[in-house]
């Protein structure tokens, strides 16, 4: 009650009875006697007179009123936003506060606590996993403060632990909890995450939940569930969340690489991850910031670190079992977890920490394991993983119930290839520009660029036709007769252009241009707001033979890859940032008349589309109008987003967490589709593009293509495909099963 009720620090509390702990020779708290916890009392009373000025209350209506209002103050604390703003939970639900009696599992022998999951939550195994601690209270076991004991036979025999397990030491309080689980769990249809109690042998049952879980520990049980008949397979694609598969779709560590090995801990949460210490939250979300890969290192977590723990790639506790707050927390971020490390001792004075005869200091290296709990100096290499048993088999039911198709956004043959090994049903997004930059080329872009007329441009176009050409060659042939859109030339022309004097001199030696023409030049094409400057659509309208070389090159490209492989390929050509019906009638004019060209020299046809990329306002109120040139619509929500809010994505981050606390925005709007203001400007095109043109393709190849939340909006509109990165694929295919469901 001091620390919850009054807000008084904890640490106050807990100096105190170390010192009496130590004091008397104790290590456990269950050692102090009767008379030492009246010594204990009697100072924390002092301690509250001191740190308020007035006495603690002593009248128990005063108590439960003030634990009833710290309760409801608890509900704007700034724990409580922060996760509410990680769980999407809106601020005005509000809370609720329950009063119950209370029973003691520190009675002597014959009590105890514990919490327990009706599986295992690390791996989904159909196994009782739980911790337990005779003669103790339940934050005993949550808290770290004492080491817990196995709650089963089985797992202590696993772990070659010695002290027996709750199974062994109480076997009729233990079987009547055994029967507890099956019945809650048939009940619940889920696994539960429960806590109890006994009390001088008499078991109270206090609490249980659907409990957190890994992603895999997700997927395997909502697998096994659909077997057992627990659930049918709607459900099972319902319960597991999109964005856990994240935890997934990433490497683990690679068990043939050379480790340096510094010590072990509990596995409390899978995965691995690589970063440098920190050792407070505060220090580990300001490096994070920095785009520091950074790992957690406390004595023990708390709710109040939780904006920490969810800036560190991975968590390390030198207290606290399985079930501890650090490791319920890591499990249910997918951040993996290595718990009661008893070796590491750190000094905050210092900044330092020791395991067993090593020292580390913050800012050093470090590598988790948190499937076996090992804990290594510097970084280790990793693996891709397997996606294939429980995985494939949810993946099968999702792709049996959803309705919108999942592309990916790729421009290399690598990205395509793991496009299609995640799922991926074509390419929504291949950037051009992104070709450009490779360092093979980016003198002749440049030289491209700093012409001073057209037949300078065309000379050195010529030499990128080629590269073009063999660039779409190789992700048509990947992609195997799945459809591919292809942006053509984005950006403003300023960032292909040297900004250091030495580029300036090599590209001069390159192209036999004087430094100085070569800087005025660049000077001429430097743009004042270069996002909404000479830019897309508008470079093909003053520079067509740009388009017309892309063109040429996806064209041969295709009818190369249909002539060598039989698979037809699909392209669909984008034009980006158009406004006006106007300005896609001439580009789309400029490709078909290359395709035309193309075609009569290759001697054979193949279908395909040209289309446009919505991303300005005006193009989504215009919908209706532009249509009749295009025959698909592929959403650019990044920058429909930015043009919409008048918001430039790369500066946001400067003031748009204010805005998300202050309940401006529910979520980042570059993170999730802002629904009401650029949501409408998107469904009012798709009404207007399909009134138009009835069969037109609709997408959304803007980053929020694989965000859950933007996913259902898309199925809600009616959109043909969502667009995200490769290994977001996963996360876009379960998102639309759901989204279909719920429609």
């Amino acid at each position: 009650m001091p620390a919850v009720v009054l807000g008084l620090e904890h640490h106050l509390f807990e100096e105190a009875l170390e010192i009496v702990k130590e004091d008397s020779g104790y290590r456990n708290d269950v050692e102090m006697t009767e008379a030492d916890w009246r010594g204990i009392v009697t100072q924390y009373k002092g301690i509250v007179e001191v740190e308020l000025g007035r006495a603690f209350p002593q009248d128990v209506s005063e108590q439960l009123w003030d634990a009833i209002r710290a309760v409801f103050d608890s509900w704007d604390s700034d724990r409580a936003k922060v996760y509410r703003r990680l769980n999407d939970i809106p601020g005005d639900w509000g809370t609720a506060v329950n009063v119950q009696a209370m029973v003691f599992g520190n009675m002597g022998v014959t009590s105890a606590t514990g919490v327990a999951f009706t599986r295992d939550p690390a791996t989904g195994e159909k196994a009782y996993y739980g911790e337990w601690l005779v003669n103790a209270q339940g934050e005993d076991v949550v808290a770290g403060i004492r080491t817990p004991q196995y709650l089963t036979l089985a797992a202590r025999k696993r772990a070659g632990a010695k002290p027996l397990s709750m199974e062994e030491a109480m076997p009729a309080s233990y079987g009547e909890l055994a029967a507890v689980f099956e019945l809650l769990e048939k009940h619940y249809s889920d696994m539960q995450d429960i806590e109890f109690t006994v009390e001088r042998g008499k078991l109270w049952m206090l609490q249980t939940r659907s409990g957190k879980r890994t992603a895999k520990a997700a997927l395997k049980m909502a697998v096994d569930m659909v077997e057992e008949g627990l659930i049918d397979e709607t459900t099972a694609i319902r319960r597991v969340d999109p964005m856990a598969l994240d935890q997934l779709l990433h490497p683990t560590l690679d068990p043939k690489a050379p480790r340096d090995f510094l010590g072990r801990g509990l596995p409390a949460s899978p995965g691995a991850a690589s970063g440098t210490i920190v050792l407070d939250a505060d220090t580990a979300e300001k490096r994070a910031e920095l785009g520091e890969a950074v790992i957690l290192v406390r004595v023990e977590t708390s709710p109040e670190d939780i904006h920490g723990m969810h800036a560190a790639k991975g968590i390390l506790t030198a207290r606290g079992g399985m079930t501890s707050h650090a490791a319920v927390v890591a499990r249910g971020m997918g951040r993996p977890c290595v718990s009661g490390a008893s070796g590491l001792s750190i000094d905050m004075k210092t900044r330092t920490l020791r395991m067993g005869t090593r020292e580390l200091k913050e800012g050093d290296l470090i590598t988790l394991d948190g499937a076996t709990g090992e804990i290594m100096a510097g970084m280790v290499s990793t693996v891709q993983p397997e996606l294939a048993g429980d995985f494939a088999t949810l993946m099968e039911w999702a792709d049996r119930y959803r309705c919108m198709k999942v592309r990916a956004n790729a421009e290399t043959p690598a990205d395509c290839r793991m496009a299609r090994e995640f799922g991926a049903e074509g390419i929504g997004l291949c950037r051009t520009e992104h070709m450009f930059f490779e360092a093979g080329r980016i003198s002749s872009v440049r030289q491209m660029i700093l012409a001073q007329d057209e037949a300078g441009r065309r000379a050195t176009l010529e030499k990128l036709l080629p590269e073009q050409r063999a660039d779409f060659a190789a992700i048509f042939t990947v992609m195997a007769g799945l459809p591919v859109t292809i942006r053509l030339l984005d950006p403003p022309l300023h960032e292909f252009l040297p900004n250091r004097d030495a580029e300036f001199a090599a590209l001069s030696d390159t192209i036999g241009i004087g430094v100085d023409t070569l800087k005025r030049r660049a000077d001429e094409l430097h743009e004042m707001n270069p996002m909404l400057g000479h830019r897309g659509c508008r470079l093909g309208i003053t520079y067509p033979e740009i388009y017309e070389m892309q063109a040429r090159a996806i064209f041969e490209a295709a009818c190369d890859v249909a002539e060598e492989s039989g698979d037809a390929p699909v392209p669909e050509v984008m034009i980006p940032l158009v406004a006006t019906k106007k300005e896609l009638a001439i580009l789309k004019k400029l490709v078909d008349e290359t395709a035309a060209k193309v075609f009569a020299e290759k001697c054979r046809t193949l279908d395909y589309l040209v289309g446009t990329m919505i991303e300005l306002p005006r193009a989504a109120l215009m919908a209706g109008e532009i249509a009749e040139e295009a025959k698909f619509f592929s959403f650019g929500t990044n920058d429909l987003t930015q043009t919409t809010l008048g918001v430039s994505r790369d500066d946001a981050a400067r003031f748009l967490n204010p805005y998300v606390e202050k309940g401006i925005f529910l979520r980042d709007p570059f993170v999730s589709l802002d629904i009401e203001g650029v949501g409408q400007l998107v469904e009012l095109a798709v009404q207007r593009g399909r009134a138009t043109r009835a069969d037109i393709k609709l997408g959304i190849c803007g980053e929020h293509g694989g965000d859950p939340a933007s996913i259902t909006f898309c199925e809600k509109i009616g959109l043909d495909y969502v667009s995200p990165s490769p290994f977001r694929v996963p996360i876009a295919r379960l998102a639309a099963a759901q989204a279909a469901l719920e429609k």
